[in-house]
């Protein structure tokens, strides 16, 4: 310690629902330091006191955490060690404490994190979608157009998407999804995770929209929203059957509308349907 007479401060997860998942870890931790931070101390104050951690309590939240920070560095650096927990899961993923963190840092203060429950590591573990690779992207605009001008962007990723939403917005947000993607890629919309509600439900874009509608529970609670990647056959080449939903589209509407209609269909990169459209409106010219 007298190398170092700074601090600790520790990143410690916490449950995202039920309050069993809490680690021996961070109870060990939470019981030995002489501060914590949290986003809302009426918040985390139960799951505290269900395992006997009295300890003071101070808010760090998005409204109030430059001046907080500056504060708690303050601590840190006259040899205090302190906790920092969010509402619920792993401080900083989707939730403050990055100004603190990166005061810390720069300060030479030990950053330790405590690991535990993510609510997007959760989701992707028990969806059946692809593990390897994956973009977590947070919250999605809240308007219509933005939501939709990021998901265009990212159709052909070959990422598993992963996005957090809240239940006022997430009917809306994969109305947006089913207008962008195609029909046939695979979604994941998990519910309520750990907690006495918890709902997984896995289906088609084409399908998504009605199943909500039709279940009014799926618009309460918090959710994570899951899409399937692009693969590599879809973004790099077409198919016979892309190519013959294509020409049969082309019977019927302009090169820019058929390789429009056929991208949402067949999940196809829309730039290879359009070029392909070009070649064979010049074929039968």
């Amino acid at each position: 310690m007298a190398d170092n007479p700074k601090g600790i401060l520790y990143l410690v997860a916490t449950p995202i629902g039920n309050l069993a998942d809490v680690t021996f870890r961070a109870v060990e931790v939470l019981q030995g330091v002489s501060l914590i931070a949290c986003e809302d101390t009426r918040h985390s104050r139960p799951l505290l006191e269900r395992y006997n951690i009295d300890k003071p309590l101070t808010a760090l939240h998005e409204h109030n955490e430059e001046a907080a920070s500056a504060k708690l560095l303050e601590k840190l650096e006259q040899g205090e060690s302190l906790a920092l927990i969010s509402d619920a899961g792993t401080p900083l993923i989707n939730d403050p404490g990055f100004p603190l963190v990166r005061l810390a840092v720069e300060r030479g203060v030990r950053v330790v994190p405590v690991p535990g429950a993510c609510a997007l590591v959760a989701a992707l573990s028990v969806s059946g979608l692809p593990t390897s690779q994956f973009a977590f992207l947070g919250f999605p605009p809240r308007s219509s157009s933005a939501r939709r001008s990021l998901l265009e962007s990212l159709v052909d990723e070959s990422n598993t998407l992963i996005f957090y939403e809240s239940s006022h917005r997430v009917l809306e947000f994969v109305k947006d999804i089913a207008f962008v993607f195609p029909v046939q890629r695979r979604i994941v919309i998990a519910r309520e995770l750990t907690k006495l509600h918890e709902t997984i439900l896995r289906c088609t874009v084409a399908e998504v929209v009605s199943r909500i509608e039709n279940d009014p529970f799926m618009e309460k609670g918090e959710f994570v929203v899951l899409i399937e990647a692009a693969t590599r056959k879809t973004k790099d080449e077409l198919t016979e059957e892309q190519l013959r939903v294509l020409k049969l589209l082309l019977g019927e509407c302009s090169v820019k509308t058929a390789s429009s209609l056929a991208a949402k269909v067949t999940g196809a990169r829309k730039e290879l349907l359009y070029q392909a459209a070009l070649r064979l409106a010049d074929k039968t010219s």
